[in-house]
């Protein structure tokens, strides 16, 4: 990193640092690993709440008399259709089929709407928007910077909102509403990456430590909701069988291989469907025809020791997989993996490759962990 491509430091900076949070660079972004221990973090959202920065996420609005238009080209789910206040989550693809990014698409109103992105992939995704415009009539525009995120999650979030609202507890699964909180307006939505229970909140940037100062005041017992890092966000996501984009989710990776067929509408734009085709359509068509070559599987091992992303995996003595991540489970107690094998395999042991030793793994259906 040059003094030129300083990382860049969300609205809650001064919180983490001041929290004892360890930093680290994630996607340009200068951000909290963890601020004490990833496990007591991990286990303190699966017991009651944390909260987690994630302002490092893209954010981008596009209004417009084609935005929900250009919404359907880029999108493998159906834009068309959603209802105000309605979250979906899809996949980006390139013309291969391969995924470039998976993505939230919120719909504020006819005209207009808002997707959150990965932060790693935010350039890459609005390079691809500028390729795909045509002649499509919208505007784009980039609100991360001007914005904040954060997510909380756990069994006692809903419990803890419901004291300052009746609304937000009410939300079904992927739904959001506004709220005002003085002069700023709060988008909230029923969401998150964690297996748990929670919502994820976007706000102005400048009113960002103001407003989860007063949410925190609001708890009887500070210990009900404390911060949580990246560290303890990723094994969450794992245990919950939740796709990473870079480990289960690349652009030679198609979402029917990773078994997001629910996130993909392969008939789009067909009969009297007017949603507009998207990118890599015909491709994932072809695909599907042919059966995915190959499945996301979760593998078990005993013990503590955890496989890690590239380790190989073999039946008998032939190279069958590749573990796309791998963690100790702190709510198992043992180490979990997700690894790509081939779709007709129906074993239920294989062994993965740590180096000097293999080490026996059982094949079994994710998520590993449910509420």
């Amino acid at each position: 990193m040059t003094k030129t491509q300083q990382l860049q430091a969300t609205p809650f900076h001064k919180y983490h640092v001041d929290q004892g949070a360890k930093m680290v660079d994630f996607a340009g972004w200068e951000m909290p690993l963890l601020y004490g221990s990833i496990i007591d973090e991990h286990l303190q959202v699966r017991k009651s709440g944390g909260l987690f920065d994630v302002s490092h996420m893209g954010r981008l609005r596009f209004t417009g008399r084609d935005a929900c238009k250009v919404l359907d080209r880029l999108c493998t789910r159906q834009i068309l259709g959603m209802q105000d206040g309605q979250v979906r989550y899809s996949i980006i693809c390139n013309a291969q089929g391969g995924c470039k990014d998976d993505v939230l698409v919120y719909k504020i109103k006819d005209c207009e709407y808002l997707m959150v992105c990965n932060g790693a992939n935010r350039e890459k995704i609005l390079s691809h928007i500028e390729n795909n415009r045509k002649e499509f009539v919208f505007k784009l525009k980039d609100e991360t910077e001007s914005t904040a995120m954060i997510a909380l999650q756990g069994p006692s979030v809903m419990d803890l909102l419901a004291k300052v609202s009746s609304e937000i507890p009410n939300l079904k699964r992927y739904r959001f509403a506004t709220k005002n909180l003085f002069i700023a307006k709060l988008l909230i939505s029923r969401t998150g990456y964690t297996g748990e229970d929670g919502v994820e909140v976007i706000l102005p940037a400048k009113f960002a430590n103001k407003a989860v100062d007063l949410m925190l005041s609001n708890m009887e017992d500070p210990t009900t909701i404390t911060p949580a890092g990246l560290g303890a966000r990723d094994s969450l996501r794992l245990e919950a069988g939740m796709p990473l984009y870079g480990h289960e989710l690349t652009e030679e990776i198609d979402p029917l291989c990773a078994g997001l067929s629910f996130a993909v509408k392969l008939g789009k734009g067909v009969g009297e469907n007017e949603a507009e085709q998207f990118i890599g359509q015909e491709a994932l068509q072809a695909i599907d025809q042919q059966g995915p070559s190959t499945k996301l599987v979760g593998l078990t091992l005993e013990g503590k020791r955890s496989p890690r992303q590239y380790m190989e995996v073999l039946f008998g003595s032939n190279v069958i997989g590749i573990v796309t991540s791998g963690c100790l489970s702190p709510t198992l107690g043992h180490a979990i993996a997700m690894a790509y094998l081939p779709s007709d395999f129906e074993g239920d042991t294989v062994s993965i490759d740590f180096g000097k030793q293999q080490l026996q793994a059982a094949v079994v259906p994710l998520p590993f962990y449910k509420k």
